[in-house]
């Protein structure tokens, strides 16, 4: 079924329900994320199913549009913190928490909340974790081909 031409094309709002493929990798070409070969992701903006940055992008884009964006660190998933770097007594952790150095661990607050960090180095007594976002302070390509807007 063609469209009339006087039909106006669903374009991406703040609070859009979508369908959309998209990829995320850095400027270097090392890939992050892609549903590009599998199917297609669907979500509701605002929701925090998608990153604030990347969401940004996609406002004012039209049902089957493809673009790719490419962002500073400061305007993506900011610069690394080095507060967010903690060596962590291994003895302080759950137990039975499987430790793997170059591994990302999943950790669950009192309240039920998730988080992972980064395990950058083991010894025998602690890790040193990193907490910031693996893209931090990495200029990335964020590429989307917007399928279905709702």
């Amino acid at each position: 079924m063609n469209r009339s031409a006087t039909a106006a094309v669903p374009t991406v709002r703040p609070d859009s329900f979508l369908t959309l493929h998209y990829r995320l990798s850095t400027l270097a070409g090392e890939e992050f994320l892609s549903t590009f070969d599998m199917s297609p992701s669907t979500l509701q903006l605002g929701s925090g199913q998608l990153a604030e940055c990347l969401e940004r992008c996609l406002i004012g884009l039209a049902e089957g549009e493809r673009r790719v964006f490419e962002l500073e660190p400061e305007a993506a998933f900011g610069v690394p913190n080095p507060r967010l770097v903690e060596r962590i007594a291994l003895s302080a952790l759950p137990a039975g928490l499987e430790l793997r150095e170059h591994a990302v661990i999943e950790f669950t607050t009192p309240e039920g909340q998730s988080f992972s960090g980064f395990l950058r180095e083991l010894d025998a007594t602690h890790g040193l974790f990193d907490f910031n976002h693996p893209l931090a302070g990495k200029p990335i390509r964020f590429e989307v081909e917007i399928i279905g807007v709702l």
